[in-house]
């Protein structure tokens, strides 16, 4: 099969991976800005590899060959081609992403590549539709602050991990219009939903912060779940 065959039947099964969860209509609405996703990615890939970004994402959360990792929010792939060659034919990268287009145009990416260990999820605002107790780790790099419902998404992804998971956030210590995340603001709607914070640690350059997580160990009902206050002054 040409290439190009190839990736057109690749991005034609692009598609959910998981039934839906919970309906974003059961959560609190942030209370503070969304910013509005404007590029599959973020900066040039040889300054992001000068600061050797994903090598200090893989350190910190002690990524191994023979993981699956979920790369939330994966825009152009910038993670998602590095960390498979590192997981391995025993391991696989899901990449998820709420705009298909950048999908179907990371799959071209991995088929020219021959990544052959990357699945690609569909996720929506508020559910990332991945499957169940697959995720030894997720990563959400300089994208939270662009998730439009923050409550009901990291819910929907409680299910996806497995008990032992840690799940890596990284972001700027900027307000959320500004295409960052104050880390007291992540932590309180983290901890909203039932996460616990491991560790942070400041990222080289202008990589900001990265904020590493454990799951729930139980999920509370949605309801009970209060929204935190922006305490930016950009509402």
């Amino acid at each position: 099969m040409a290439l190009g065959a190839a990736v057109s039947a690749h991005a034609a099964d692009i598609g959910y991976l998981a039934p839906p969860g919970v309906a974003a209509t059961a959560f609190p609405a942030p209370q503070r800005p969304v910013a509005k996703i404007v590029s599959p990615r973020r900066s040039n890939e040889e300054h992001r590899d000068s600061l050797n970004e994903n090598g200090e994402i893989v350190r910190l959360l002690e990524l191994k060959p023979g993981m699956t990792v979920g790369d939330i929010g994966a825009g152009s792939g910038y993670h998602t081609v590095r960390l498979s060659p590192l997981v391995g034919p025993t391991g696989s990268v899901i990449a998820e992403d709420v705009t298909r287009k950048y999908l179907v145009e990371l799959a071209r990416r991995t088929e020219q590549l021959n990544l052959v260990n990357v699945k690609f999820a569909l996720g929506e605002p508020g559910d990332p539709r991945v499957p169940a107790s697959s995720l030894d780790a997720a990563i959400l790099v300089h994208m939270y602050h662009e998730i439009a419902e923050p409550y009901a998404f990291l819910y929907n992804l409680v299910p996806a991990l497995k008990p032992s998971a840690r799940v890596g956030i990284v972001d700027l210590e900027r307000p959320t219009s500004e295409h960052g995340t104050p880390i007291e603001l992540l932590r309180c709607e983290l901890s909203a939903v039932g996460y616990r914070e491991i560790a942070t640690y400041q990222l080289a350059g202008d990589g900001g912060y990265l904020a590493v997580f454990s799951p729930p160990e139980k999920r509370q009902s949605p309801g009970s779940i209060v929204a935190c206050a922006d305490r930016t002054g950009t509402r």
